[in-house]
């Protein structure tokens, strides 16, 4: 019996990584349709375009899938779905701030289901500016960090505009205004750095310290929110105790 059990709990772990990798790669291809959609299917002539092809490559997309979705998104192949970009504003438990941002072809199929994930989790849809005052949009690039020193990125970095460059350990996180982002994405590519993706973000400019349970419960409700097809990111202001966070990632 143990043996059974152990292989009932391998699969339905691989199921959920299956199911997860979908879900991102349902994510990429309808970031690469929009930005074809709305700026062409010429990457070089499309930084969008560029930026959305690159993270999708970086997730193992295959490349068909890649291609077919710029033709779809360009119209030189049919099949697009008629996406529109939808923003709700809400609250988690602890008075956590989230803004949940849907790309989607169903308008009311989204609202409904972010608003019961939201009720089913202890939070609430806010109204619009409630949530968004406290954010303020950049540019994040992720560049990997092996071969490469902090002060090396920094100085390319702040050379071309950017505002700040943090270190994660395994990458570093290059800040930027919106409209710098690429222009300072080149030139770290010019410098012969990689680069893992290139978005425009949402960052909170204050944060509310959670404690270990209201954390798990924060970290459950994006969770659930992120399951939904339609949600494409999710932005909050919380953070934790490094023990906290520590405990949640061995949970």
């Amino acid at each position: 019996m143990s043996g059974h059990s152990k292989w009932a709990t391998t699969k339905h772990k691989k199921a959920a990584i299956d199911a997860k990798r979908g879900k991102l790669f349902a994510k990429l291809i309808k970031n690469i349709e929009i930005a074809a959609r709305t700026g062409g299917g010429d990457p070089d002539g499309n930084p969008t375009l560029y930026d959305a092809i690159v993270k999708a490559k970086k997730s193992s997309v295959p490349a068909d899938n890649i291609t077919r979705a710029v033709k779809r998104g360009s119209g030189e192949e049919a099949g697009a779905a008629n996406y529109e970009t939808i923003a709700y504003e809400g609250y988690a438990p602890a008075g956590v701030g989230i803004i949940i941002e849907c790309l989607t072809d169903n308008r009311n199929r989204a609202a409904a289901e972010v608003r019961s994930t939201l009720t089913k989790g202890g939070g609430s849809l806010a109204q619009n500016g409630s949530v968004s005052f406290n954010f303020e949009r950049k540019g994040q690039i992720i560049v990997p960090s092996e071969g490469l020193d902090y002060d090396t990125v920094f100085e390319k970095a702040a050379e071309a505009g950017a505002e700040d460059v943090q270190d994660n350990g395994e990458s570093y996180t290059v800040l930027t205004a919106p409209g710098d982002m690429v222009n300072v994405r080149k030139a770290l590519q010019e410098a012969g750095m990689d680069y893992d993706s290139a978005d425009l973000v949402l960052n909170p400019k204050s944060e509310v310290t959670l404690d270990l349970d209201s954390a798990r419960k924060v970290s459950k409700l994006i969770d659930n929110l992120d399951d939904l097809d339609d949600v494409q990111e999710i932005y909050s202001n919380w953070t934790a105790p490094d023990e906290v966070m520590a405990q949640l990632d061995d949970e």
